[in-house]
């Protein structure tokens, strides 16, 4: 990797080249996500129309994480080559392409080909989102634009799933998703237009493979990142399963919620793109495992407010638990690049993959025990997911340093 003669300090916050930055994350947040998990709030649609099981309609989901979490890495070793600008607008473009595509399956076999290729290509974006922000950005500012992309991103899949619900009930899910495939066109444009011109980081032209590879050899090494690793697989997994399946609850007796209503549950993720934006604060003063450990508490306690009959009930352990998992996952991938001094690029690919790992094996997986035992029994499992977790944490990532109060304000490194 070469370096430039006098290192890129980075964007300081309120920066015009900050702001440029956030906003075409923003947009790609909106381009990635919104697709991603468009599908989720019409499963319902697509288990009657395709005739399937709930666990196989969820199966539509499964398909684009998985092919996202296995293009994080490729995608990671050709951001090192090419740059990150640039490969995140292959990826965004390709993905938007496909994504016209998926309303066009005949089958559900096909429809599972095209999400997949769909979220493959979308794993360009996630696997270099952080690694672009840790290198572009002022590093005294750096877990506060996370937040904030993280807080984008939540943006991005409540639009999709808002969109994607009202328009399946009027016109069928094959239009729900077009509509969606059709914002994410154009939010894929205004990234292109906004990202700016990356000073951070000179594409290593002269590696080869083998030499890129073996940036992942320290990642896999560090018990740090593998617990931060471990937080992505659990408490996504976790967190995809309770979208996936709470509306087929909702659809049925006693409650008989349309589609439009169960659109409208994911306004809980309104919570999430505060939590996200909250965590660093709270971080910078208490430290960011004790954050971690708080939001993954959060998690638990909404769990166990679902498990309540009254819809209102529903509503705000479903608001908490939305809260608690996006505070959780600000801290956990903004904490990723911080860790990483060498690699970020791979690291960061690695907790994507873990992330979308969790997303499609849970998310899965989960509907199983939701379709033979129900939503107690499913809700129970991710608990435990959840405390398991928050094991890992404890027992590998570091607590608050003590360190005077002129470094604790200066360091985010914790």
């Amino acid at each position: 990797m070469f370096k430039t003669d006098t290192p890129w300090a980075g964007h300081l916050q309120g920066s015009t080249g900050y702001r440029r930055i956030l906003a075409a994350l923003a947009c790609a947040g909106v381009a990635t996500f919104a697709q991603l998990y468009s599908l989720q709030g019409i499963l319902p649609f697509i288990s009657r129309d395709l005739n399937v099981s709930a666990a196989q309609a969820a199966l539509s989901i499964s398909a684009a994480t998985v092919g996202l979490a296995v293009a994080v890495l490729p995608w990671s070793f050709a951001a090192d080559r090419w740059g990150r600008v640039r490969t995140m607008g292959l990826a965004v473009i390709l993905a938007t392409i496909l994504g016209l595509l998926v309303p066009l399956s005949p089958t559900f076999e096909a429809l599972l080909v095209l999400r997949f290729l769909e979220g493959a290509a979308l794993g360009g974006i996630p696997a270099l989102a952080i690694a672009y922000l840790t290198e572009e950005v002022s590093p005294r500012n750096a877990t506060a634009a996370a937040g904030a992309y993280v807080a984008g991103t939540s943006l991005g899949g409540l639009f999709g799933r808002l969109l994607a619900g009202p328009v399946a009930d009027v016109a069928g899910w094959r239009m729900g998703t077009l509509a969606v495939s059709l914002c994410a066109a154009a939010a894929a444009v205004a990234f292109l237009v906004l990202a700016p011109k990356p000073r951070g980081f000179v594409p290593a032209r002269s590696e080869g493979f083998g030499s890129v590879l073996g940036k992942l050899l320290p990642q896999l090494r560090n018990g740090k990142l593998l617990a931060l690793y471990a937080q992505a697989f659990l408490l996504m997994g976790s967190f995809v399963s309770v979208y996936n399946y709470l509306g087929f609850r909702l659809e049925a007796p006693p409650y008989l919620f349309p589609a439009s209503a169960v659109a409208l549950l994911f306004l809980a993720y309104l919570a999430g793109t505060v939590s996200s934006k909250m965590v660093a604060t709270l971080a910078s003063r208490w430290g960011r495992r004790t954050v971690l450990l708080g939001c993954t508490g959060a998690m638990v306690a909404g769990l166990a407010l679902t498990l309540a009959a009254p819809v209102a009930v529903i509503l705000m352990g479903l608001v908490l638990f939305t809260a608690g998992f996006f505070g959780a996952h600000s801290i956990a991938s903004g904490w990723t690049g911080a860790l990483a001094t060498t690699g970020r690029a791979q690291a960061s690919s690695l907790y994507n993959l873990s992330y979308y790992a969790g997303s499609s094996v849970v998310g899965w997986s989960s509907g199983l025990v939701f379709q033979q035992l129900g939503w107690s029994a499913m809700a129970g499992v991710l608990a435990v997911l959840a405390l398991v977790a928050a094991v890992a944490a404890v027992t590998l990532l570091p607590g608050r340093p003590v360190t005077s109060s002129r470094n604790q304000s200066t360091s985010q490194i914790d």
